[in-house]
């Protein structure tokens, strides 16, 4: 016979989930302000009122300001290592390139918020908790091993290749978020990183 959940045990787990139920929630409610507003313009007393609650209240949750900052720096990671694994994987450079390429320039015109939030200093004295940074340096490992899985292992050629990626980005999000411009150069970004780099291997035989 199976003993019965301890009557307390039942309760802790069924206010554990509410528990949880709120904080995402919250947390929801912060995305919209911050993307309403700006990263700066998130305020404890007006993500109170959002979801009907005192702003003591949201300590219960969230410790700080920085708190709040910090679950969302982890939850945009995890939205952006989520999305990496779908990335399809092939032997072609040129095609890893492209698609990773393509991948991270959409996902930052997708969400100015969350693109300055993950990859920019846009609030002062913000810095990411040890466990959601982690989150950070999974989706970058991620990215330096699919590119050396395709012979790009060398750091001086990572980080071009970022530093090319993220100016695409930047100047799409900044100028044209809803369309195409940056977008449509990435092929010829990659084309030109990959005649640089197996060019400067050549020049070394």
């Amino acid at each position: 016979m199976t003993s019965a959940i301890p009557t307390d045990t039942v309760r802790r787990d069924r206010r554990h989930v509410r528990h949880e139920a709120t904080k995402h929630e919250i947390l929801d409610a912060a995305w919209k302000m911050v993307r309403a507003d700006g990263l700066n313009g998130l305020s404890l007393r007006a993500l109170g009122r959002a979801v009907d609650m005192e702003p003591q209240s949201l300590y219960t949750y969230f410790a700080s300001k920085h708190a709040v900052y910090d679950h969302l720096f982890a939850d945009g990671n995890r939205q952006l290592l989520t999305r990496f694994e779908r990335i399809e994987v092939s032997d072609d450079p040129s095609q890893v390139l492209s698609a990773l390429a393509r991948f991270f320039v959409s996902f930052a015109a997708e969400d100015r918020a969350r693109y300055e939030l993950l990859f920019m200093r846009t609030i002062p004295d913000f810095e990411p908790s040890p466990e959601s940074y982690a989150i950070a340096v999974e989706v970058f490992a991620r990215g330096r091993s699919a590119l050396a899985a395709v012979g790009f292992g060398d750091d001086a050629d990572f980080d071009l290749w970022t530093a090319l990626v993220a100016g695409l980005a930047s100047q799409q999000l900044a100028n044209d978020p809803d369309g195409s411009r940056y977008i449509r150069l990435i092929d010829d970004a990659v084309a030109m990183f990959t005649e640089h780099v197996f060019g400067k291997r050549v020049g070394k035989i």
